[in-house]
């Protein structure tokens, strides 16, 4: 019987958080400049602790990419993929998605980070994808997540919902924050910074 191994991305395989460097590249500098004054109020929030990441970031969202066409945001993001996220790649967990697939596992990336890069890296990498992804209408941004964001329980949640998990004989799962705590839950073996949790019975 086959495994499923999950993976965080940004944290887990990245050293770092990666939406705000795609933000960067993404978004036009005039609506960087007015949109770094508009989400002051709201980045001032979140590192206070009384705004959720899941607020900051639809914020984000909605100021930088409104109206813009995504078939640009699509371009940027295969950019991304190809150029900026290869540095920031964990030598230690690659190899674990290697060892993996040479198992003959199936091997999903399960992230809060956006469709538009990590669909790209993820081909690259012969991997399947369950994420965050962007609200378009007749080849426009919304400004608007398509769904929920694919963070906290509803990362397990969308995993339940696109595999079947007692297909799988055993259930890998790796995470570095307490956004993927619902996803290591699912696993027999749960992997938090590297280091393996208590397994399930």
């Amino acid at each position: 019987m086959a495994n499923l191994a999950l993976f965080d991305f940004d944290g887990t395989i990245t050293t770092r958080e990666t939406m705000a460097a795609f933000m960067y590249r993404a978004v036009p500098a005039r609506r960087q400049a007015w949109g770094r004054l508009l989400l002051a109020p709201w980045v001032a929030g979140y590192k206070c602790g009384v705004v959720p990441g899941v607020s900051v970031r639809a914020a984000v969202v909605r100021v930088g990419f409104a109206g813009v066409a995504l078939a640009s945001v699509q371009a940027h993001g295969v950019a991304f993929a190809d150029e900026a996220l290869p540095p920031l790649l964990r030598p230690e967990v690659m190899a674990r998605i290697r060892w993996h697939q040479q198992q003959g596992d199936t091997v999903a990336v399960v992230s809060g980070g956006l469709d538009v890069y990590l669909a790209p890296w993820c081909r690259l990498h012969g991997l399947a994808l369950v994420c965050s992804a962007l609200e378009h209408r007749d080849g426009r941004l919304t400004g608007r997540y398509q769904g929920a964001q694919c963070v906290g329980g509803e990362k397990a949640r969308r995993v339940r919902a696109t595999y079947d998990l007692a297909h799988y004989g055993r259930i890998y799962a790796y995470g570095d924050t307490h956004e993927d705590l619902a996803l290591l839950d699912l696993a027999h073996h749960r992997f938090y910074r590297g280091q393996e949790q208590l397994a399930h019975a």
